[in-house]
């Protein structure tokens, strides 16, 4: 009897990768000006939770809520955000929240600029779906912690790489919600608005995105709450924010400190979550 040992090389996929990184290097140019571009719009959400005083903005808040939630019941998530937020307030995190929150926004709204087109590409094409697909199933079940890797090299440290990171982990949802809302439109619509002469462009933005919203929304929901649920991993390469709160704690062995800072965010997630519920259902 003859013990055949078969010996297969192990495929240099790592080398491959490592050998791809450094290639793109070479567009430091490029990453500069991108980083310039999203560290711009960092810089102004900041800017603008810096200048609004802190009462103000609780009052912006709860006003925002009220205004988009008309006909519904509110009264227990003006509470909740009146008390949340003047607590976060107390526990002297206020500027780690606007922080956190300017690290969701920003990633939410390039999550959107970018992911929303891409579904509506993969809603009319079946290439271009055949090609996203496997893509975003690729970047929602990567581990976040491998983006991390590419955002430090091509982007530094700091609340940009953290961004960047953010949106990859976070755009999915987008993209997929959209490119299903659009191929859920009713042929029939599409049928008619053809047949009353609506150029492409006039079918999508009078029957098409109008009918997909729900879904979209429901997308963008999604983004927003992945956006945050980044926030402590994007805090080890230096986006600050509530995350590095939660990460020195950790760091620290401070089971008190990281549960209070992560009841913080744990109070703005909540927030985000309604507000943007409540967009959806405002017509």
């Amino acid at each position: 009897m003859f013990n055949l040992l078969v010996t297969i090389p192990t495929l240099p996929l790592a080398h491959w990768i490592d050998s791809f990184v450094d290639w793109l290097t070479q567009f430091a140019g490029f990453f500069g000006v991108l980083t310039n571009f999203i560290g711009t719009i960092v810089n102004a959400f900041q800017a603008v939770f810096d200048f609004i005083p802190i009462w103000l903005f609780i009052i912006l808040i709860m006003a925002l809520t009220w205004y988009l939630k008309r006909g519904q019941k509110y009264r227990s998530l003006l509470i909740f955000e009146l008390v949340g937020l003047l607590l976060i307030w107390n526990l002297g995190f206020w500027r780690d929240m606007t922080q956190t929150l300017t690290l969701v926004l920003t990633a939410s709204l390039l999550a959107i600029v970018i992911g929303i087109p891409l579904g509506i590409w993969a809603a009319e094409s079946k290439t271009v779906s055949a090609i996203v697909k496997p893509l975003m199933d690729f970047m929602q079940t990567m581990p976040a912690f491998v983006y991390l890797i590419p955002a430090v090299a091509f982007f530094g440290i700091g609340m940009v790489p953290g961004v960047v990171a953010s949106v990859i982990f976070a755009m999915p949802p987008t993209v997929r919600m959209t490119q299903l809302g659009i191929e859920q439109v009713p042929a029939d619509l599409n049928e008619a608005a053809v047949a009353f002469g609506a150029t492409s462009w006039q079918q999508l933005i009078k029957v098409q995105l109008p009918f997909a919203r729900g879904t979209i929304m429901a997308g963008i929901n999604q983004s927003m709450m992945l956006a945050l649920s980044m926030v402590v991993i994007a805090s080890m390469i230096g986006a600050m924010g509530l995350g590095t709160k939660v990460y020195f704690a950790v760091g620290r062995n401070d089971a008190g400190g990281g549960f209070v800072a992560g009841l913080a965010i744990v109070i703005l997630a909540i927030i985000l979550d309604r507000i943007t519920q409540s967009l959806n259902r405002t017509r």
